[in-house]
């Protein structure tokens, strides 16, 4: 399968800082230690949620940087276009999302490089057309970058059995979005320890952890199942489709062609 975003070392180090500073965005509450000022105050969210544009932009600057061609551009283009035309036909409400299954069929097909970019790119274009822009978009953006990467680096299987694992891993990553995306916020939503679902400054790990499994029980479950069953179904019912039209795509495109010396076209290809 010929993957339109080869990820280049420095690339591939950039992703795993990103991934590194999102685990800290998302996770400090649970991270910190208990005695450090940051535990007891508000700042940390939105001392994250202004610095992930900056490294999404670095992250993303690295993989474009001789990692893309026109083509690979144009299909990015094309599929973050089509997520945010449809994501407005859900837009979450009771928990539909119309957006995720594409996110996991792209990133399976055209590889996890891509996939980190699509997320970022489809969650930013969808934002622009329905106004969501806040300081959650940034956490949104690299969330929803995990979960297209993810399923670009599931193990390789055919048929049958590729499409019940995207679509067991699209239930999973439906619900652990929604799980990251609450702890996001988590934190400021309510009076620090003044209920059982509130965020404890400085209290312990464990704590804190039952706190926001309580949290999210009680406020986005429902929403995240819904989530869950829309995308699995999705995935299940345009899967066999996609797989193959955007799989026919990448091969009449062939991404990465390069010119060799006598003048024959080259590919670079990869099993993915």
């Amino acid at each position: 399968m010929t993957a339109p975003v080869r990820l280049r070392p420095r690339a591939t180090l950039a992703l795993a800082a990103s991934g590194i500073i999102g685990v800290a965005a998302f996770g400090w509450p649970l991270l910190v230690d208990p005695a450090a000022g940051i535990a007891h105050g508000t700042d940390a969210p939105w001392t994250f949620a202004l610095l992930l544009p900056l490294v999404l932009a670095v992250v993303l600057a690295e993989i474009s940087e001789g990692g893309m061609d026109a083509k690979a551009i144009a299909m990015l283009g094309v599929l973050s276009a089509l997520g945010a035309a449809i994501r407005p036909l859900g837009a979450g409400t009771a928990g539909i999302e119309t957006v995720f299954f594409l996110l996991v069929l792209g990133g399976r097909v055209f590889g996890p490089g891509f996939g980190f970019v699509l997320g970022n790119t489809m969650l930013f274009a969808s934002a622009l057309l329905t106004g969501g822009i806040g300081p959650w978009l940034p956490y949104q953006m690299l969330a929803a970058a995990w979960v297209a990467l993810g399923a670009g680096l599931l193990p390789r299987l055919t048929g049958r059995a590729e499409l019940a694992l995207l679509a067991g891993y699209a239930a999973l990553a439906s619900l652990l979005y929604g799980l990251l995306l609450n702890l996001s916020f988590w934190p400021f939503a309510l009076s620090a320890g003044s209920t059982g679902l509130s965020f404890q400054p400085g209290g312990a790990l464990l704590d804190n952890l039952v706190r926001l499994v309580a949290f999210s029980l009680a406020t986005s479950l429902g929403w995240d199942i819904g989530r869950a069953v829309t995308t699995t179904v999705l995935v299940l019912v345009t899967g066999p489709v996609l797989l193959r039209t955007l799989r026919r795509a990448a091969r009449k495109a062939a991404f990465q062609t390069a010119l060799t010396k006598g003048g024959q076209d080259q590919s670079v290809t990869t099993d993915r």
